[in-house]
């Protein structure tokens, strides 16, 4: 048995205590399933999960909650699925390239300039869930549903309206984000890594002078408070969802899994609503707050789009297959010749 293998069953051996509350006086189990988010106390994400939590607690008899560790106080989502595979959390709540580490098909969504409207992202998460759902499965996880940041912008401290400006500033990526990499790599942008929890420590003391990101992360992870600029480009979608393991999950009682899977459909669709309408209104309220809008032009767009195209081209099938770009663009143009 190798370092790995061995690694891997310790940390089976601790999940189960910690996942089982076990019964009273031979009363049936109840069960705690633990998750993570980088999602701050207080945003929208947390009221809903909160909701959730009570909606599941309630139909169960208590018998089913989740106690939920969020504004990134268990790391990035680079720590999370690290526990996730240990067993120190059955789950989590991660964007699209957190989900695509355990399905990498998923990196299909996070093409820039893919989306035109959300019309177009509901059409293919449709379209496309079973599929999603069956990929996470094979590989050990359960989507209880789909969550979404929404589209991503640029901000910064500089304003920020094409390719050139880039090449002049500090940028952050993401960390484990080998698509931002090729991105800023075909720009000849010296990126400089660092996790989410760290983002704004660094727009605080100038380690970084642009980051990407939804609208209403800005606010709600306070980046907007250290930027000066928006620009008013959405570079790309992020979506999101909730995973469990798969081991955790066919423990609870069937019943129990229907109720789980029927909430965080209903909870997440709710939940999208609020998002979308929240990232409208966040760009006002960043304006509000002395943050100026840059408008790039039409052919600057396209240069940023040129930019792209060509950097994907780089990845090729190191981040997802022909046949699924192939799927989602044929179920994209469909949509469009349907009009909506």
């Amino acid at each position: 048995m190798n370092r790995r293998d061995a690694l891997k069953i310790i940390g089976f051996s601790l999940l189960i205590p910690l996942f089982f509350i076990q019964p009273v006086n031979g009363a049936e189990k109840s069960y705690v399933i633990k998750m993570a988010t980088l999602a701050p106390e207080g945003s929208s994400w947390m009221k809903t999960f909160n909701e959730l939590n009570a909606e599941v607690m309630k139909k169960t008899e208590n018998k089913v909650q989740f106690k939920i560790y969020p504004g990134g106080v268990l790391g990035d989502e680079k720590d999370m699925l690290r526990k996730m595979q240990i067993g120190q959390i059955h789950g989590a709540a991660l964007s699209s390239g957190g989900l695509s580490v355990l399905f990498k098909e998923i990196k299909v969504l996070q093409i820039p300039f893919f989306f035109q409207n959300y019309g177009e992202v509901d059409c293919i998460l449709t379209e496309m869930d079973s599929f999603f759902k069956k990929g996470f499965e094979d590989n050990g996880y359960i989507l209880l549903g789909w969550s979404e940041a929404g589209f991503i912008y640029l901000i910064s401290n500089t304003p920020i309206s094409s390719v050139s400006d880039l090449k002049k500033v500090k940028v952050w990526i993401w960390q484990e984000s080998p698509m931002a990499k090729a991105i800023f790599d075909e720009a000849g942008v010296a990126a400089i890594p660092l996790s989410v929890p760290d983002v704004l420590v660094g727009l605080q003391t100038g380690l970084v002078d642009v980051v990407y990101t939804p609208p209403t992360l800005a606010i709600s992870l306070q980046w907007f408070t250290k930027v000066k600029y928006i620009t008013d480009v959405p570079l790309a979608y992020l979506a999101g969802g909730i995973v469990v393991r798969k081991d955790i999950f066919k423990r609870l009682p069937q019943p129990f899994q229907n109720i789980l899977l029927e909430a965080f459909q209903h909870r997440m669709d709710q939940l999208k609503a609020v998002t979308r309408d929240e990232n409208r209104e966040a760009i006002k309220v960043m304006a509000k707050h002395g943050v100026k809008i840059v408008t790039p032009s039409k052919d600057q767009v396209d240069e940023f789009k040129r930019l792209w195209d060509k950097a994907m081209g780089h990845l090729g099938s190191r981040t997802f297959s022909k046949k699924v770009l192939d799927d989602v663009s044929s179920h994209l143009e469909s949509y469009r010749k349907g009009g909506e």
